[in-house]
């Protein structure tokens, strides 16, 4: 090794170690997080929906870690349980999305012609309209709650996955395997699914771990204007949303706990996957 290129290595080192040391934070706080959601019940304090009005505004105690809202409930409860729903949508969003994205961008890439150029508009077509305004739109037709936003969203977010898989598929194409495996006579379509899938997986499954935190800050967004989940159910949204009107009296909690929950799980699932997408995209073929 020359001196220049250990000189290099040697100012990467600390980089690399902070980067390993956020990486491993923020997949504690989604862990964290995620753990929570799944054993609320046993771990959260109170009832979601216990309302104690001698407690109302309550600041952060012995007995409510981080204060009630206008009604008394407790807000560790609230923001525990809210976890399930706020965290399920995305969740549902992004596997629906993926698993669409790659099926229609595997089947543009490898057969192209007509075909890839219909799929092509018709993801164009679903790009020229955001995926909040669409999830809106379903929720005027099909009504409030978490349902019809996750399906709407599953649509707006799949041509990102689509496209990205198109290309990668097209790349993978055109490789030496590709034709090797022809010349033993081996069909298309095993060759796609067999081979040619693995490899696109892991690249598109990294970007698509960054769709989770646009989606979870959109659901929340639809909660808080009163279209996504709807009370008594816990959402930090719709927390956000409750907590409206304390706010000209000086209680900042009830909205300031849910959006710093928000905030850090978006800022810890970007953080992830822009790792994973930086680590699997460096790897070598």
């Amino acid at each position: 090794m020359t001196t220049p290129t250990l000189a290099v290595e040697v100012l990467r080192a600390p980089r690399a170690r902070r980067a390993n040391a956020t990486l491993l934070v923020s997949v504690g706080i989604v862990a964290a997080m995620t753990l929570a959601a799944i054993l609320a019940p046993f771990i959260a304090p109170y009832p979601p929906d216990q309302v104690d009005l001698g407690a109302v505004h309550a600041g952060p105690s012995a007995v409510h870690w981080l204060g009630t809202d206008a009604l008394g409930r407790d807000l560790l409860s609230r923001l525990i349980f809210g976890a399930r729903t706020a965290l399920l949508g995305p969740l549902l969003v992004v596997l629906t999305s993926t698993v669409l994205g790659i099926l229609l961008g595997l089947l543009a890439g490898w057969r192209g012609g007509w075909l890839d150029a219909v799929l092509g508009r018709i993801f164009d077509v679903v790009f020229a309209f955001p995926s909040l305004l669409i999830a809106i739109m379903a929720v005027a037709l099909f009504g409030k709650g978490l349902v019809a936003p996750v399906i709407a969203m599953s649509i707006a977010y799949m041509p990102f996955v689509a496209r990205l898989t198109r290309s990668l598929v097209t790349a993978e194409r055109s490789r030496p395997y590709v034709a090797a495996y022809r010349v033993q006579g081996f069909g298309g379509g095993w060759i796609a699914f067999r081979r040619v899938l693995p490899n696109v997986t892991p690249i598109v499954g990294a970007q698509s771990t960054l769709n989770f935190g646009y989606v979870l800050a959109e659901l929340a967004a639809l909660s808080f204007l009163g279209l996504g989940v709807q009370a008594p159910t816990a959402d930090w949204g719709a927390m956000i949303n409750e907590a409206q009107a304390g706010l000209i009296g000086g209680y900042f909690l009830p909205a300031l706990v849910p959006a710093v929950a928000v905030v850090v799980v978006v800022v810890a699932v970007n953080v992830i996957g822009e790792e994973l997408s930086d680590r699997i995209g460096g790897a070598p073929a």
